[in-house]
C-alpha cells in the first residue's frame, strides 16, 4: 500500500475511535498487532504492551472506563512507506481523580500488507501520572 493509503487507514482508525467503533478499529489491525502505550501500568490505565486484537480491545475498554476526552485531535500526518506518524492534541479528565490533563502525543503506525502491525504512543507520561496518580 502507498503512504497515502496508510495515512487514510490511520485517519479511518481515528474516525472509528471518535465514533466509539471498536470493531472498526480492530478491523484495521493484523492479528498479531503489537500496541505500545507508555508509562507505569500501576498508575496509568492501559499502559504497557498489548499483543493481539483481544489485548487491544481490552486496552480500549480500560481507556473508556478510565478517561473522559474533551478533545482528541489528530493534527498532522507524516508518512513514508509503511510508516505513519500522527501528531495528536488531546484534553481529558481522569475519572478516578477528576483531574484534567492536556497531552501532545505522537502516534507511530507501522503497516504490513495494508494493516496495522505495530502502534506506539509517545506522550507526556508525567502529565498522565499527575492526573491518574494518588498524589
Amino acid at each position: 500500500m502507498s503512504a497515502e493509503e496508510n495515512v487514510q487507514t490511520a485517519k479511518d482508525g481515528y474516525a472509528a475511535f471518535g465514533r466509539g467503533d471498536l470493531p472498526g478499529i480492530l478491523e484495521l489491525l493484523t492479528d498479531d498487532i503489537e500496541w505500545v502505550n507508555p508509562g507505569p501500568p500501576d498508575v496509568i490505565p492501559g499502559a504497557g504492551t498489548h499483543r493481539g486484537k483481544d489485548a487491544v480491545a481490552g486496552f480500549f475498554g480500560t481507556l473508556a472506563q478510565s478517561t473522559d476526552f474533551q478533545a482528541f485531535e489528530p493534527r498532522e500526518f507524516i508518512a513514508q512507506g509503511d510508516n505513519v506518524v500522527a501528531l495528536i492534541h488531546s484534553e481529558a479528565t481522569a475519572r478516578s481523580t477528576g483531574r484534567k490533563f492536556v497531552d501532545h502525543e505522537a502516534h507511530v503506525w507501522i503497516f504490513r500488507d495494508g494493516k496495522v502491525a505495530h502502534f506506539q504512543v509517545f506522550q507526556d507520561t508525567a502529565a498522565l501520572v499527575a492526573a491518574f496518580g494518588e498524589g
